[in-house]
């Protein structure tokens, strides 16, 4: 699903409202919804195309490393044995967990709930991504919408004294579709969940004896703001792969193992900045600091004279723009 359009209201009013061209074949569209679904199809049709096999119902029980390699079993009742292993295992990585890293950090004060909700075939309902601040109808929560084939994805902050399980009942979640969408989509819920966002790191990416690494959410689960979680595990595991590839070609321990260091070096420092990116986005957007609710305050009260008043308040969501720094060195 591409779609060409973004805006933003800030307690009922419109403040930033921007469509793009249509991009022509030669270019990237400005935005797209691609489903998870179909993401993992596209990875798996490229394994295929490898040649590599993957394991089901295979779930890693042990990993014991030492300075040769690492031996690992599994529930299916199999032993490997590699010179390295990348644990990308999840947030509840029994990788991690094996190799003795510790899992700390912050969890977001207030619920959310998502929602899918389905098309109305004619309806002519716009295919925009649309922000509401402090949405009136909706009890002053905030609520995104964005559109993929086939229907629109709903986000709703809870408030910090509200009961997410209660908003999630069919009552209430209709009158809410009907307020946000219209009431020809009220009963076009299709599936519904509530989460709380998680804010945390692995101390360390690698084992003591650098042959295990970890990646994406096995090594830090970030809240979504700016698509930093799914960005840096891409990350994650294309250094991982270089880092392995110069290991195991090095005819020295110490290259080796410098190689693995650096990778983690430079993915905790990766991690720490998108961590605290998207803590601040969080922090926007659910905190009480009275300089920064001046300042949305100010920016809606100006979005009318000013564009770049509206697209502030259309951007800052997403967090700080920029990229992690570049560490050259290991620090292990």
């Amino acid at each position: 699903m591409v779609w060409p359009t973004r805006r933003t209201c800030w307690r009922g009013k419109e403040v930033f409202l921007r469509t793009y061209n249509s991009p022509d074949d030669s270019e990237t569209p400005h935005f797209t919804s691609v489903p998870q679904v179909r993401t993992e199809a596209y990875m798996h049709e490229a394994l295929t195309d490898c040649g590599i096999d993957i394991h089901w119902e295979s779930e890693v029980e042990t990993v014991d490393s030492g300075p040769e390699g690492v031996r690992m079993e599994t529930t299916d009742g199999q032993e490997w044995r590699s010179s390295y292993v990348v644990g990308a295992d999840g947030g509840g990585s029994t990788v991690r967990n094996e190799i003795g890293a510790s899992f700390d950090g912050d969890q977001s004060a207030n619920s959310f709930i998502v929602a899918d909700v389905e098309a109305v075939e004619g309806d002519g309902y716009p295919t925009e991504r649309l922000f509401h601040y402090d949405h009136p109808e909706v009890g002053g929560r905030n609520v995104l919408l964005v559109p993929f084939t086939g229907g629109w994805r709903l986000d709703i902050q809870c408030l910090p004294d509200d009961d997410p399980e209660e908003l999630c009942n069919d009552e209430n979640m209709r009158e809410i579709i009907n307020t946000v969408m219209g009431e020809q989509y009220e009963d076009n819920l299709t599936w519904i969940s509530t989460y709380k966002f998680l804010q945390v790191k692995a101390d360390s990416f690698v084992d003591e004896h650098r042959r295990v690494l970890l990646a994406g959410e096995a090594a830090h689960l970030l809240a979504p703001f700016g698509a930093r979680g799914m960005n840096s595990g891409i990350a994650d595991a294309d250094e991982a792969a270089s880092a392995i590839a110069v290991a195991i070609r090095s005819h020295r321990d110490a290259v080796a193992r410098d190689e693995v260091e650096l990778f983690a070096a430079r993915r905790e420092k990766a991690a720490q900045y998108n961590l605290d990116a998207a803590g601040q986005a969080l922090e926007y957007l659910q905190g009480d600091d009275p300089v920064t609710v001046l300042r949305k305050e100010a920016a809606a009260a100006l979005a009318d004279q000013f564009e770049v008043a509206g697209e502030y308040l259309d951007d800052a969501p997403y967090g700080p723009h920029g990229a992690p720094p570049i560490v050259s060195t290991g620090n292990y």
